[in-house]
C-alpha cells in the first residue's frame, strides 16, 4: 500500500473528531481504514508509557473506553498534514464532578509505505485518584498510578 495522499489524510482528520463525537464506532473505524488498512499499528500513548501494538490494540479499543465519555475538537489551526504525517492539537472534552472540562493533547500520525502506522501522543496523565476520569485512566495505564 502506498501513503495515503494529503486529500486523503485531511479527509480522515475531519471525519476523526465528527463520526467520534456521534457516537459512530463502525463509520469512525471505516473511516481509520481508509487511510490504515493494515494491523500493522504501533502507538506510544502518551510518549513515555509501554508501546502498544495492533489496530484493535491501538485505536478500537480505546473507543470502548473513552467515547462514551469524551468528545474531540481538533484546536482550530492546529491540524497539520506534511507529507506522510499528520499532527494536530485536540482538545478533549469531558464531564467531571465540577462541570466540563478541557484538557489537550498533542498527537502525531507518521504513516509508511511498507505499511505501518506510527502514533505518538503527548498529555498530561491524571493520576488514578482524579475525579473526573481517574477510573479511566486506572484501567488505560494501570501502571501509572500517579499520573505522568
Amino acid at each position: 500500500m502506498s501513503i495515503p495522499d494529503k486529500k486523503a489524510l485531511l479527509h480522515w482528520a475531519n471525519n476523526y473528531t465528527l463520526l467520534w463525537n456521534a457516537g459512530n464506532k463502525q463509520d469512525w473505524i471505516d473511516n481509520y481504514r481508509l487511510v490504515c488498512p493494515h494491523d500493522n499499528v504501533t502507538m506510544l500513548d502518551p510518549v513515555g508509557t509501554p508501546q502498544k501494538e495492533g489496530f484493535k490494540h491501538c485505536c478500537a479499543d480505546s473507543w470502548d473506553l473513552f467515547q462514551p465519555r469524551v468528545r474531540f475538537q481538533i484546536q482550530p489551526g492546529t491540524l497539520f498534514v506534511c507529507g506522510n504525517e499528520v499532527a494536530w492539537c485536540l482538545e478533549n472534552h469531558f464531564e467531571g464532578p465540577d462541570g466540563r472540562t478541557v484538557q489537550y493533547s498533542i498527537e502525531t500520525y507518521r504513516f509508511h509505505d511498507d505499511p505501518a502506522l506510527e502514533i505518538r501522543t503527548y498529555y498530561r496523565v491524571p493520576t488514578h485518584k482524579d475525579e473526573a476520569i481517574g477510573d479511566l485512566f486506572e484501567e488505560y495505564l494501570p501502571e501509572n498510578e500517579a499520573g505522568l
